[in-house]
């Protein structure tokens, strides 16, 4: 059985579910729950307050992994994945026969690892009758998903009962949107005026501003630490390539008399939550990945939010309190079908899948071409990802996985560096193309020391090695 939630902001699809699902026996006889996120901070962050919540250490009854961060044990029944994670699981089990319940947190994110892990649940389900499977998001259209997970052939039966739609009410407090009365040139200057205004005329209350990436959060905070003399504020950046203990930062309480500001990506859209935020900035932009077959390049291209992610973003200033959102665009402008659109494209049809079809071949799905997607990749992407993967070795002229295409596989790195690293040991030079493939896939290899002014000089760790 499937079933797609459609949960506001503030009902608990992230921390209470999986508690009612434990509480409800679905964790007896050895078996777990495992819920899924788009992101690591939301999973570490989710599974880290559900843990305080259940009252175990986290690693106990509850646990999280991400990559290179596993807190989980025997003992633990409910489990915080991200996407990616649950995904390289089916490598070594299948058919996950180890939960119960699979819950797909935030779906509307469409991440490339999240709408693969659909598809295979959805044949899954197929072999497995006793699991069920969740999907949940605040903004996603989930009609398109109920009709994807239906498994009766026929279409026009009115007995297409294997998935179902349900909508439950959120906890939100009233949010205040407010626009500017004519665009801004400078997005970034803009926001650093709107945190300055804020803390100047409003009440008690922490700021959330998001922003595109994290060379634009750098650059703000850099002009708020020269523009702002006074003691009250403080300034935390949040995003992706950040090491976790910076990250994590932003979770901690606010001293009293003090204000904080937290810079972040889309990160912090969805099922993070700050205590404390009231004021929420919205510059109305994020960055996203768009791959160009022809070149073989995978380009961050700055872009407009859509519909569907400025109202997340405004949601986070109602989690705790009456807040206001500051969108930092005109109301005509965000009201524009041909600047504003409702949802973004899914990852898969605007990125490289090469990795995604090593790893279907890898789990002994041959003909990837009709795979059942959620979202069909574009063809030209499809071409691609099996000309390279043949280039590679990792396939053979029937498109068949071979077996150096099997090791490719079970190594969590890009297809060309996975053969690299295998053809390493030819030439004994195993050791330096480690450290080439480390410098490769990491964003930011380097470590930025620099001191902050008006935060007493303290030191910031832009990337761990």
């Amino acid at each position: 059985m499937i079933f797609d939630f459609i949960l506001e902001t503030g009902s608990g699809k992230s921390t209470q579910l999986p508690l009612f699902l434990h509480e409800a026996g679905w964790t007896a006889d050895g078996r777990c729950v495992v819920c899924t996120q788009p992101r690591r901070v939301a999973a570490t962050s989710v599974g880290t307050r559900v843990a305080a919540e259940f009252g175990c250490a986290i690693g106990a009854e509850v646990g999280y992994g991400v990559r290179f961060d596993f807190k989980c044990s025997p003992e633990t029944k409910i489990k915080y994945y991200t996407d990616g994670v649950l995904l390289r699981e089916t490598m070594s089990d299948p058919l996950l026969s180890k939960y119960s319940v699979i819950i797909v947190d935030e779906a509307h994110v469409r991440s490339l690892s999240s709408d693969i892990l659909l598809g295979l649940l959805k044949k899954i389900s197929r072999k497995r009758k006793d699991l069920r499977i969740v999907v949940t998001s605040a903004t996603l259209d989930a009609v398109p998903l109920k009709t994807f997970f239906e498994t009766n052939e026929d279409r026009n039966s009115p007995e297409l009962d294997t998935a179902c739609l349900l909508s439950v009410q959120g906890r939100q407090f009233p949010v205040d949107v407010l626009y500017l009365n004519k665009p801004c040139r400078d997005y970034v200057r803009a926001a650093v005026d709107t945190v300055i205004s804020i803390n100047k005329h409003e009440d008690w209350g922490d700021v959330l501003v998001f922003l595109p990436g994290g060379e634009e959060i750098d650059t703000a905070i850099h002009i708020l630490n020269e523009e702002y003399n006074g003691e009250t504020m403080y300034f935390l950046p949040l995003y992706s390539s950040l090491p976790p203990h910076v990250q994590m930062a932003v979770f901690e309480p606010t001293p009293p008399n003090k204000r904080k500001v937290v810079l972040a990506t889309n990160i912090a859209e969805a099922s993070i939550t700050i205590e404390g935020i009231r004021f929420v900035v919205d510059t109305g932009f994020v960055k996203l990945n768009y791959f160009d077959v022809r070149t073989g390049l995978e380009a961050l291209v700055t872009c407009p939010i859509t519909r569907a992610a400025a109202t997340q973003r405004a949601g986070r200033a109602g989690r705790t309190s009456e807040g206001k959102c500051f969108r930092l665009m005109t109301e005509d402008a965000f009201n524009s079908e041909t600047v504003i659109a409702d949802h973004a494209p899914a990852e898969m049809q605007r990125t490289d899948i090469t990795s995604a079809v090593l790893q279907l071949k890898a789990l002994g799905i041959d003909d990837v071409l009709h795979f059942d997607f959620l979202s069909a990749p574009p063809a030209d992407s499809m071409i691609f990802a099996l000309e390279l993967l043949y280039s590679l070795g990792a396939v053979d002229e029937n498109g068949n996985l071979t077996p150096t295409g099997a090791q490719m596989a079970e190594m969590p790195v890009e297809p060309r560096i996975a053969r690299v690293l295998l053809n390493s040991y030819i030439f004994g030079c195993g050791e330096e193309m480690l450290t080439i493939a480390a410098m490769c896939t990491v964003e930011y290899p380097f470590i930025t020391v620099r001191a902050r002014g008006s935060n007493e000089a303290k030191l910031k760790v832009e990337k761990d090695i």
